[in-house]
């Protein structure tokens, strides 16, 4: 009964028996973990609705509720729907007879990256470098943790991700919704979001910083503001955002000072002089069907790094239908932004960061292949930390404290064992990563980077093939 925060379980004092309300239950595996004799089973129920191909039991459930509210659904987390998943068609190459494979236990790999723009080539003079470079980040490894803000996720969740952040050597995202004092001891290891609601955006909050990310868009959904329920606006959530507590958090679609790429140059060079020109700004846009051109533009507009959002792509809180049926997944937008950019003579300018549903090293590198800089992940690192994707993020009652308003909630996430096992993971992917380029004969991230003679594709249409620029299998 305390474990659940969705009161699915109460006492009833007449039979002296525990009973359950199964129609309230969201999967979330809390009190089955927790139960100290193993006795509680947790199965899916779906109503016994007549068996329709067309009129699927969820239609026919979001219609009811839709007919009883006279609202928008909301739901938390990624993508559901069985699109194809174009990383499980993909495969790596690997070394036999006459490239042979290195030994990552024997031998050194290179997974160090640097984000930020590139020069077209370098001038030296007695052994000095005369050309001036453009700020770059330094990472370890090839994959950040992605945006979640302060109020979407507890304080203790950022807590452990900025921590993790700084022990790996790589970066963590504030998202949108501002930057608490209590943590810009860990700057040089974050970057902060310049979004729509401009949420906590100050001088301090951009310079102490190492990167700064103007949000356009976000996978989960593309074309539309952010929003933060007000159940999740608590008194330090507020005064992080610089709001009024209890009211939504409700970011514009558009940011009224871009709506050409012109103007989003006029932000990115302001930010550049707000920050002495010595951070590299980052520009964060959704995977639409056009992204190439846009990805275009922005590297001409001046941005240092493009960070492109799928659309399996998690949130705290997105309204059902956008999140289920807007937006192109990140493999197909990916592939395609990277060859634009390099026809056009200009992929050195920028670095590509990709989003929206990295499950494995595996997916990592097949993405390095396809032309990204680095990754970023968001839902491996909640469910590294605990969670079960039951997707009722925008509740504020999650049962394992990660995105919980709920203070007493908020305590069940120890922040320095999430900090444990997020670097646990990323050291896991990462010497996973170093298998795989010793399989491939590799002994640097960089020769994979939009190599795609590195991958072939397996039950692909030929359309698919054509745009991801991979080869078919055989």
């Amino acid at each position: 009964m305390r474990q659940c925060s969705f009161d699915v379980h109460a006492y009833d004092e007449e039979d002296d028996a525990i009973v359950s309300a199964d129609d309230r239950c969201v999967g979330c595996q809390r009190c089955a973990t927790y139960c100290p004799t193993g006795a509680i089973t947790i199965r899916l129920s779906e109503r016994d609705f007549r068996l329709n191909a067309n009129w699927r039991p969820e239609h026919l459930m979001d219609i009811k509720r839709q007919a009883e509210t006279g609202g928008v659904i909301l739901t938390g987390m990624g993508n559901d729907k069985p699109y194809r998943i174009y990383w499980d068609h993909l495969l790596l190459n690997a070394s036999q007879v006459t490239n042979p494979s290195i030994d990552p236990l024997r031998e050194p790999m290179e997974l160090r990256t640097f984000l930020g723009a590139k020069p077209d080539r370098l001038r030296f003079a007695d052994g000095r470098l005369l050309t001036e470079l453009a700020p770059q980040v330094r990472l370890e490894m090839p994959i950040l943790f992605s945006a979640m803000s302060y109020g979407a996720i507890t304080y203790n969740a950022q807590l452990a991700l900025m921590q993790a952040a700084e022990e790996c050597g790589t970066l963590c995202n504030t998202g949108e919704g501002g930057w608490p004092r209590d943590f810009r001891r860990f700057g040089k290891n974050v970057i902060v979001q310049c979004a729509s609601g401009r949420f906590g955006v100050d001088f301090d909050y951009l310079n102490q910083a190492a990167v700064v990310e103007i949000k356009i868009g976000q996978g989960a959904k593309p074309g539309i503001g952010g929003h933060l329920p007000g159940e999740k606006v608590t008194p330090l959530v507020a005064e992080t955002r610089m709001i009024p507590v209890g009211t939504d958090a409700l970011s514009p679609a558009p940011q009224h000072d871009i709506y050409s790429i012109e103007d989003l140059s006029t932000l990115i060079y302001a930010l550049k002089e707000a920050t002495n020109y010595e951070k590299p700004v980052s520009v964060k846009i959704a995977a639409v069907h056009n992204a190439p051109a846009i990805a275009s533009g922005i590297a001409r507009a001046g941005a240092d790094i493009i960070a492109i959002d799928g659309v399996r792509g998690g949130t705290g809180a997105a309204p059902k239908v956008i999140r289920d049926n807007v937006g192109i997944p990140i493999e197909l937008a990916l592939a395609a932004v990277d060859r634009r950019l390099r026809r056009e003579g200009i992929r050195n300018r920028v670095s590509l960061v990709a989003a929206g549903g990295f499950r494995s090293s595996a997916d990592v590198i097949k993405a390095i292949a396809l032309g990204a800089d680095a990754v970023y992940i968001g839902t491996a690192a909640l469910v590294a930390m605990g969670c079960t994707l039951c997707q009722q993020c925008y509740t504020g009652k999650c049962a394992w404290g990660i995105t919980s308003a709920d203070p007493v909630l908020a305590k069940r996430l120890n922040p320095d064992i999430a900090t444990r096992r997020l670097v646990n993971l990323v050291k896991a992917w990462s010497l996973e990563i170093k298998e795989m380029l010793g399989g491939m004969g590799i002994n640097a991230i960089e020769s994979v980077r939009g190599n795609r003679l590195h991958l072939r594709g397996v039950g692909l249409e030929e359309w698919e093939l054509e745009t991801l620029g991979v080869r078919g299998a055989g």
